[in-house]
């Protein structure tokens, strides 16, 4: 079986699944008892596991079967977790993710996880069992079959049971116990599988039909049974088979049956768990019968309408190459600028059937841009959820308490953002940690807490996006910044009297810089954050850092959506045209001459009782001829994050949704303006950078 056309599935999937495991073993380190937690670490696991297998990627395989058994341990209540086995479910976790890294970069995914692998198995057999523990898993060590109940099942599986029972058909929880002598266990398996087909169908089993088939389960193993037999029949046929030892049948009632009969079902409905996975209802009616030794490749008729049930919820996703993506709107692009121009044509020609039709285009066209752009974006979560894990070890590397918060988790950026800003976060998260934040003692000693803060936030304003990493620390000491600039000749000792914190502070972002004492696995190594500054560069983006001694520091990114087209609002000054994104605009007003006041000379007005500064657009562009006086002033009020200023323009023309275009290399950075675009009528319009105008 040719499985490479499968291998873009595998490997999205595999990381969703590998991400879902490090959320809820986070989950688990801090609620134990929650054993929901356990559950959806086995679900994402068993399926990882069955993947792998499928695609013939065996150590991927052989080591989540192994994190299983331990994790079925836990769920089964027969150990109970400690810090001591949530790392070495971890470090599993990490091998998986190099091994999965492996194949995505054309490698066969391999790796000797030999050492991890005996960890596991260890805590498999007990020997990492804490005392309470092993007094728990020695009651129910009698106890060694799993039984299933309806609130385990999944949702396809319980269509299966009720529609089942709306048939004549019962659903048992079918116990089934070798002798102790017996030896081919899993030959006398088999044996049960044909009798029990004869009677009804097998749904599923505990544990697995692989390791039943291998014989490595200890005294016996259970089946969801479906059947309009008797259950004494079902006993007796599957007793007849040499060296069983015990067969029990219980009927396997819904939680709405269970509640009305609570008063007679006691022992017949106790069950624990059913395993279960991620796998589609088409996949799952397929493997009914596939996944049972000597099973016949049909459902019983009887069952027939239960299985196609199943079809219903197959999942009407598509993953689709960005390339292709790109292209599309590469070519919407164009239609934009053609609607604008026939926007700016129709005001022209008295012509009603004329002026409807691109009226209705306007509003399809933009549907359709909405979709093309939602298409791309994706929210910023998939970078932050990686990081609570990253929190947990650096804590432990450098035995300091750190919590970490974060703010914004929904905010959404174009794909192409998130492929590359995982890497720069990375360096700056560590960098606050091992520079930034204090450890405990030190922190008691200055009267602060002696768990540190960190906080990583995600907001957008105008068409850029902001991420923001800060710590209560002890912020950036100027002193040693400052001395260690001027022996690498970055600045002279008069610059560094000059300079204000802050722009000391950004010297940290200078090639090569590093004021560590020593080197640590954290950081300190020489590189600085030089390579952060010239990534985000590199993204068209900008990052700045703001501090204060004994309080902590403030890295802050910011980052174009990247997106090709933006909804504007239009404005005049003198005789130009600029373009003012919308998502950066709060409102505008018409400002009388006599609001206007002068504070420390500059200019401010009182806006809904708050003071926020106001400028002239004209004059911060240099437009000639702008100062003219007027009574009353059109306004545009601006915001990024919680800051405000007010933007005075000659007119307001209107919203607009512009194609954006960079200026390119020539002409280079100018300030305040982040591209240009082409209006309806063949004018070009530069587009405004808000944010490049608050502080």
């Amino acid at each position: 079986m040719d499985t490479q056309q499968y291998l873009d599935i595998f490997l999205d999937e595999s990381q969703e699944h590998l991400q879902s495991i490090n959320d809820f073993l986070l989950k688990l380190e801090e609620d134990s008892s929650n054993l929901e937690y356990v559950h959806e670490i086995f679900r994402s696991a068993h399926t990882l596991k069955g993947m792998a297998a499928t695609m013939e990627y065996e150590d991927i395989a052989s080591l989540t079967h192994k994190m299983e058994n331990v994790l079925d341990l836990i769920r089964n209540e027969e150990l109970v977790t400690n810090t001591k086995i949530i790392d070495t479910l971890f470090i599993a976790i990490d091998d998986l993710e190099d091994m999965v890294d492996s194949i995505r970069n054309g490698g066969d995914g391999k790796k000797d996880v030999s050492e991890h692998v005996k960890k596991l198995e260890a805590i498999e057999k007990g020997e990492e069992i804490s005392e309470s523990a092993a007094a728990v898993a020695v009651e129910k060590s009698s106890d060694t079959v799993n039984h299933f109940k309806t609130s385990d099942l999944d949702e396809f599986q319980l269509t299966v049971v009720q529609q089942a029972k709306e048939q004549g058909m019962v659903p048992y929880d079918l116990t089934v116990t070798f002798e102790a002598s017996c030896i081919l266990k899993g030959a006398r398996a088999f044996m049960v599988f044909e009798v029990l087909e004869n009677l009804g169908e097998i749904i599923r089993t505990f544990p697995t039909v692989e390791e039943i088939e291998e014989g490595t389960f200890d005294s016996g193993f259970t089946l969801l049974f479906l059947t309009d037999q008797e259950p004494e029949k079902l006993i007796e046929a599957v007793k007849n088979i040499s060296e069983v030892e015990a067969v029990e049948a219980h009927v396997i009632q819904t939680d709405e049956e269970s509640s009305t009969n609570n008063q007679n079902q006691t022992e017949n409905t106790q069950a624990d768990t059913v395993q279960t996975d991620e796998k589609s209802a088409q996949e799952k009616a397929n493997e009914v019968h596939a996944e049972v030794p000597g099973s016949k490749p049909q459902a019983p008729q009887k069952n027939n309408t239960a299985q196609n049930n199943g079809k219903k919820t197959a999942s009407k996703n598509i993953r689709v190459n960005l390339d292709k993506i790109d292209d599309l709107l590469n070519l919407f692009e164009e239609v934009v600028i053609d609607r604008s121009r026939l926007e700016v044509l129709v005001s022209s020609i008295d012509n009603s059937d004329l002026r409807e039709t691109v009226e209705h285009l306007s509003r399809v066209s933009s549907d359709m841009q909405s979709l093309i752009l939602a298409m791309r974006m994706v929210p910023i979560e998939q970078v932050f959820n990686r990081f609570p894990r990253m929190i947990r070890q650096l804590s432990k590397d450098l035995n300091k308490k750190i919590a970490l918060e974060i703010k914004g988790a929904e905010t959404e950026v174009d794909r192409t953002v998130i492929d590359e800003i995982g890497d720069p976060l990375v360096h700056l998260i560590r960098n606050s940690c091992d520079h930034g934040i204090e450890h405990p003692e030190e922190r008691i000693a200055n009267n602060k807490p002696e768990e540190g803060k960190l906080i990583l936030r995600a907001f957008h304003s105008g068409n850029y996006v902001f991420v923001e990493i800060e710590d209560d620390g002890a912020g950036i000491n100027r002193e040693k910044v400052s001395q260690k600039a001027i022996e690498n000749n970055i600045i002279t000792p008069q610059q560094a009297k000059e300079l204000t914190d802050d722009q000391v502070a950004a010297l940290i972002m200078s090639s090569g810089f590093s004021t560590a004492d020593t080197i640590s696995d954290v950081s300190g190594r020489g590189v600085g954050l030089d390579v952060v500054k010239n990534k985000i560069e590199a993204l068209g983006g900008k990052i700045s850092v703001t501090t204060a001694s004994g309080k902590g520091s403030i890295f802050s990114i910011q980052l174009p959506l990247t997106l090709s087209i933006i909804t504007t609002m239009l404005v005049h000054i003198k005789k130009e045209t600029f373009a003012i994104p919308l998502t950066s605009i709060l409102e505008t007003i018409m400002l009388p001459k006599e609001k206007i006041m002068d504070a420390h000379g500059a200019d401010v007005i009182d806006y809904r009782g708050k003071i926020i500064p106001v400028l002239s657009l004209g004059k911060v562009l240099q437009v000639p001829d702008c100062e003219t006086e007027a009574d009353r002033y059109s306004t545009v009020i601006i915001k990024k994050g919680e800051k405000l200023i007010g933007l005075i323009v000659d007119e307001l023309i209107g919203q607009q949704e512009v194609v954006l275009k960079s200026l390119g290399n020539y002409l280079g950075e100018v300030f305040a303006v982040s591209g240009a675009t082409i209006l309806g009528d063949g004018e070009v319009a530069l587009i405004i950078d808000p944010n490049a105008l608050i502080d």
